[in-house]
């Protein structure tokens, strides 16, 4: 059953806490523990992302796992296609990322009332998906370019909400950068989600590495 959210809610808690852990792993036990060491350090939306063959299949689990969580909200990244975001739509998600700009998505998410993020990569692509209907866009890939893009998207389209992801370090000085530049939030995948923290089973460590980071994006905007 597709579970309706308020885009505008999601923008909000996606705004008000500043960063979205983005994950992905085969192993549903381990999804589990990284969702509940991330609910309990302070993450209220959280994105699993679509790779991997059994993707859907671990989603279907952690949506069901996800329901003690009455204020978390789950979506699902690396969606291309409007059949695939609807399966994880069936099982859940309540929000979907994509890496790229695509029209199908932007209808789809119209139909389904469901908050549709796409990525961007260049001053066009960002213009049309805000008349595609996006309130908030993916700048994709965030480590080619830059803080500087933001600042770049900000200058002539001074209303969009920017969302940085991939390459975003849980660094003060890197995290600075971005919302200097005018980042409304970021996402944050394998450098939050250290491979050696999963290996290890250091969730200890990763609970410390989000809420320092929480800590960090909390004293770079006051």
């Amino acid at each position: 059953m597709i579970r309706v959210t308020k885009k505008e809610d999601i923008i909000l808690i996606m705004e008000s806490t500043g960063m979205i852990p983005v994950f992905n792993h085969d192993d549903i036990e381990i999804v589990k523990r990284v969702l509940d060491i991330s609910y309990h350090a302070g993450v209220r939306i959280f994105e699993f992302t679509n790779r991997g063959d059994n993707a859907l299949e671990v989603f279907t689990v952690l949506s069901r796992y996800a329901h003690k969580y009455d204020d978390l909200i789950l979506g699902i990244g690396t969606i291309f296609d409007s059949k695939t975001a609807l399966k994880f739509l069936n099982v859940g998600a309540q929000f979907i990322i994509s890496p790229a700009l695509v029209s199908e998505l932007a209808d789809f998410s119209k139909g389904n009332n469901v908050l549709w993020i796409p990525g961007c990569s260049t001053v066009s692509e960002v213009y049309r998906a805000t008349k595609l209907g996006a309130p908030l866009i993916k700048a994709f890939p965030g480590n080619i370019l830059g803080p500087a893009f933001v600042k770049a998207i900000k200058s002539v389209l001074p209303n969009v909400k920017i969302m940085p992801t991939g390459g975003v370090v849980p660094s003060r000085e890197n995290l600075e950068a971005w919302f200097t530049a005018g980042a409304n939030c970021v996402g944050m995948g394998s450098q939050l989600f250290k491979k050696e923290y999963l290996e290890k089973e250091n969730m200890d460590q990763l609970s410390s590495m989000i809420r320092d980071t929480f800590l960090m994006i909390n004293e770079i905007r006051k």
